[in-house]
């Protein structure tokens, strides 16, 4: 069960696609690392950050990395569970993070700048906004495709999702894109 969890957290979280191995990442996403050390030496020392897209499929995670490189995506979502099941740390105030398209192609560099945990039911429109990207509805789209989302995912293990769920919520700033 641990090892699904794991899994789920690398794979789901915001819905964020499976961490890349050093040999797999794409060379575009150490580039803009290297670009991005040039332009702000300070952090030279700085380890180069995990890379992945949002989402299991390549429309969704495309679209997604568009929205974080139009700085329309400010927010990322994940259940609490998760992380407690897998005994894995929250994310922490200015990690960054490559953000790819489906195909692994660099597109932004992250950093998170909040991290709230906020029952389902209690999620803002203002949050559903940044997460979603979008001021069209954005808490009814929010509520409708994690509800989707969430519930999918549970069903391997035989959950189900509540109102009541915790969800970590990861507030973010596009520091630096494709050049």
């Amino acid at each position: 069960m641990k090892q699904i969890t794991t899994f789920l957290i690398l794979l789901l979280f915001s819905c964020k696609s499976e961490t890349k191995t050093e040999n797999s990442i794409d060379k575009s996403v150490s580039e803009m690392w290297v670009n991005y050390i040039k332009a702000n030496p300070e952090f030279k020392n700085d380890e180069m950050p995990e890379s992945w897209f949002f989402h299991n499929n390549k429309e969704d995670a495309n679209r997604l990395a568009n929205l974080v490189l139009n700085e329309k995506k400010k927010a990322g979502s994940g259940l609490y569970a998760w992380y407690k099941e897998a005994n894995a740390d929250l994310p922490k105030i200015t990690t960054k993070h490559i953000i790819t398209d489906f195909d692994g192609k660099a597109k932004a560099i992250i950093e998170i700048k909040k991290v709230d945990t906020i029952a389902f039911n209690q999620i803002s429109e203002i949050y559903a906004a940044m997460d979603m990207g979008t001021n069209v509805e954005p808490l009814k789209k929010w509520r409708k495709s994690h509800w989707d989302f969430f519930e999918s995912a549970m069903q391997e293990s035989g959950d189900k999702p509540t109102e009541e769920m915790l969800i970590v919520c990861e507030t973010f700033e596009t520091i630096w894109t494709k050049k």
